[in-house]
């Protein structure tokens, strides 16, 4: 709960809704004990007094009676009838919403033709003809108001069912034997409680208007019983001589609504675990710059990472992510970042470019320069203007990277053209000639193709293609053969190492699997708990591992024909980046660790061979 009020009041526009809200429904509660004139109390000799006026503190109406009594008792009126009309429509919406998706068939083609039929009528006027055959009264307004927002409440809820239906962990409770009943109480509704609960804060001020609108026209609350709708309904004929008998509940109206929005917004960033990071405004283009300082420059190579650091910032809490990396990466080598997930590398790799989503992430020291420039903090316009020209990235799940609605030609003809000053049918000519260059076949035809229409391994092609479309110095390969089954991770593997020799590509090659690394890479750096604990030429570490993380990791990989041997997974977990322990991270795994280990600052050692160790492998 507390989690959930700071994530609420950090959105400071929620939190000025909830406190307004909260003060009118504690003066609406507190209103039958409160020092007020009767609100159906008559005086014609004192009409229309102005506010202020001395024992009508905000004036009164036609009839005499007090403002600020009726007006808090018809809050206190129209607060229950909103609350209770949005309670209604949305547990009977989730109802129908919740049946009509999870069991399909002709059960949702009958229930979904049902609410269309509801929805093809203006709510007003449906809500009008349900008064008329009800008759006037505030109950049968809130069943009117009630009854035609159930179909919004079902259509968005039936969306979501549906969605949850045919997930794997539903089938999992089909297979243990469980009903019906059973899983739509435990495994279904369970996951649509948030969706419900934002959808009601968000249309309780709506209906709140609903209501008042019912009102208004004489088809909701009856004299002398008074709601906010009712009192601006009397007061219209006063409009000019007496404006305040508008103006009152006009406020009050405006102040509910205005504060359930509010709130109901806030709600639903605080109830969506997406946002639960405290990214509650839109991300920045570039990533946000903290830096105290800037490093000398360390290397000369064609792409140089010095000391960088790059943190998420999530309330309270700082993670760590990237803790003071160093690399180079020279023209034509492709460079190996390994390590274990979570250890920061694909952090570092989008921090080149200043594309790590800002809230909340931070670069908060180091520098990045690529052939001398410094990006960090660079304007947005030079970082779009070498994002895919002299740097581009090839992401790990082709199908997320790719838009799903858009041809595969028309992505990359967008990708050329956003660089470079060329005709519709060059740009096209030239995506037909990447296709080529990946080793697609019948390119010609495929361009036409969208994403869903390939395969893993064709869409993945596609993304290299992407990346290569404006023929840039670096590439940036984040995992692009995980999801990739062996044959096809071959191909891939090949493909790029073929490329980078024929156009001279420097690569950053990000990847778990030591295996992978050794097929491609020059060089290979080691990164653990954000940190690089080891680097050097591949074969030099594959052979002769200084870090025991190194060699722990190289011991996990299988040798074809090598014999039988045991493959020990690392024990424990990696650290928690917001609590890294001191001295060396990994000393809680490691068998070598000593008392020293977990004291003090170690530095990354060496010149072509680098290790942050104080008792390396094979020291002495």
């Amino acid at each position: 709960m507390s989690l959930f009020l700071r994530l609420l009041f950090r959105n400071k526009l929620a939190g000025l809704g909830a406190v307004v809200l909260g003060v009118i429904v504690l003066l609406a509660l507190l209103t039958p004990i409160l020092p007020l004139h009767p609100p159906n109390a008559t005086n014609t000799a004192s009409r229309f007094l102005r506010p202020l006026s001395e024992g009508h503190l905000l004036g009164t109406d036609h009839l005499g009676r007090d403002l600020l009594s009726r007006l808090l008792w018809g809050t206190r009126l129209s607060l229950a009838v909103g609350f209770a009309a949005a309670l209604v429509a949305g547990l009977v919406g989730a109802a129908i919403g919740v049946m009509a998706g999870y069991f399909g068939g002709r059960t949702d083609n009958v229930t979904m033709r049902g609410v269309d039929m509801l929805m093809a009528f203006p709510y007003i006027l449906l809500a009008l003809a349900i008064v008329a055959v009800l008759g006037p009264g505030l109950l049968n307004a809130l069943i009117a108001v009630a009854v035609v927002n159930i179909p919004f409440f079902a259509r968005n809820i039936r969306g979501v069912t549906v969605g949850i239906a045919h997930r794997e962990f539903i089938d999992a409770a089909k297979l243990a034997g469980m009903g019906h009943t059973r899983i739509l109480l435990t495994e279904v509704v369970p996951n649509i409680v948030p969706v419900v609960v934002i959808a009601m804060s968000t249309t309780i001020g709506w209906m709140i208007l609903e209501t008042a609108g019912l009102s208004f026209l004489g088809l909701g609350s009856q004299p002398p019983q008074a709601d906010l709708g009712s009192m601006l309904g009397e007061a219209r004929s006063a409009l000019i001589t007496a404006p305040h008998t508008s103006i009152v509940p006009g406020v009050m109206i405006l102040l509910i609504v205005m504060s359930v929005n509010l709130l109901g917004d806030g709600i639903r960033d605080a109830l969506d675990p997406r946002l639960r990071s405290g990214a509650l405004a839109r991300p920045m283009a570039t990533t946000r710059v903290e830096r105290a300082q800037t490093p000398a420059p360390k290397g000369e190579g064609l792409l140089s990472i010095d000391e960088l650091e790059t943190q998420f910032h999530v309330g309270p809490r700082v993670y760590k992510a990237v803790n003071k990396v160093s690399l180079e990466l020279r023209p034509g080598e492709c460079l190996g970042l390994i390590g274990e997930s979570g250890s920061g590398k694909s952090v570092t790799a989008l921090s080149v470019m200043g594309l790590v989503a800002s809230p909340p992430g931070v670069i908060t020291g180091g520098a990045v320069r690529l052939e001398g420039q410094d990006l960090i903090g660079a304007p947005y316009e030079v970082l779009r203007s070498l994002r895919g020209r002299k740097v581009a990235y090839i992401f790990q799940d082709p199908l997320a990277t790719l838009h799903p609605l858009y041809r595969i030609g028309d992505q990359l003809t967008e990708a050329i053209r956003v660089h470079e000053p060329v005709s519709h049918a060059e740009a096209h000519r030239r995506a037909v000639r990447l296709l080529e260059d990946v080793r697609i076949p019948n390119a010609a035809a495929r361009i036409n193709a969208f994403p869903h229409e390939l395969s893993g391994g064709m869409r993945q092609r596609v993304g290299i293609a992407m990346a290569l479309a404006n023929d840039p110095d670096i590439i940036i390969a984040d995992e692009p053969t995980t999801a990739l089954d062996v044959t096809v991770q071959a191909q891939i593997l090949a493909l790029l190492d073929d490329l980078r020799r024929s156009r001279s590509l420097a690569i950053l090659f990000i990847m778990h699997d030591f295996g992978v690394v050794g097929q491609l890479c020059d060089r290979v750096a080691v990164m653990y708990g954000g940190r690089i604990v080891e680097a050097g030429p591949t074969a030099e570490v594959l052979a002769a591992p200084a870090h025991p993380y190194t060699k722990r990791l190289i011991s996990c990989v299988p040798e074809l024909g090598g014999g039988r041997r045991v493959l020990a997974a690392i024990p424990g977990l990696p650290p928690a980046v917001d609590r890294l322990p001191d001295g060396c991270a990994f000393a809680p795994r490691c068998d070598k660790a000593q008392p020293d280990c977990r004291r003090g600052e170690i530095e990354l050692e060496g010149r072509a061979r680098k290790v942050r160790c104080l008792y390396p492998e094979g020291a002495s």
